[in-house]
């Protein structure tokens, strides 16, 4: 098999069935998410599924470790919640997401019921992170940036470690971009986090 044909076997698959998944309730959707494990599965309020395999090992090891530093900031901080690649989000648009990182306040995450903790919480989460593996198309990327910030989110990031870049979304201020930063603050939102670039590129 051919180096391009690698790259293309591990695209995300787009499936255009708007009208017929728009009939789909929140919780079928979320038992057909739990029947395919293995695949991270997106739904835009217009009904499409984004199918995502899984990732390569460089980008898995790099979610890894940022998941590792992460955490260890969350559980030291106490003010919220973490969730990891897996976790889907109902956004206020009906949108359905999963971003590579996320968290948010532990006051809305005990605001919501068993149930709605228990599928896709309805809400966005306050910070997100998206690092874009080498297959991602960038412009795909920052448009789900712009769609976390329009809903809700009050921090975003987009890292892309091939060209050691690292995108700052908030709300009502331009995106600004850093050139291969040493590292970057999530003050005043996630107050004292530093992640030390270094280890992830």
């Amino acid at each position: 098999m051919s180096m391009d044909s690698t790259r293309t076997s591990i695209q995300p698959i787009i499936l255009h069935s708007g009208p017929i998944l728009e009939k789909v309730s929140d919780r079928e959707f979320f038992e057909f998410c739990r029947l395919n494990p293995d695949l991270r599965i997106e739904r835009t309020s217009d009904g499409d599924l984004i199918i995502m395999p899984p990732t390569g090992g460089e980008t898995g090891k790099r979610n890894f470790e940022l998941t590792g530093i992460f955490r260890a900031w969350v559980e030291a901080d106490g003010t919220g919640i973490g969730f990891d690649s897996l976790t889907g989000f109902t956004l206020p648009s009906g949108d359905k997401r999963s971003p590579d990182l996320a968290w948010l306040l532990r006051s809305r995450w005990e605001s919501l019921t068993e149930d709605e903790r228990e599928e896709f919480p309805p809400l966005c989460p306050d910070f997100v992170v998206e690092l874009r593996s080498r297959t991602d198309d960038l412009d795909d990327l920052q448009a789900k940036m712009e769609e976390y910030i329009e809903n809700g989110a009050r921090l975003g990031w987009l890292i892309d470690p091939k060209k050691k870049k690292v995108y700052l979304y908030r709300p009502g201020a331009e995106v600004v971009c850093l050139d291969d930063p040493e590292t970057v603050s999530g003050d005043p939102i996630l107050p004292g986090f530093v992640l030390d670039l270094k280890r992830i590129w």
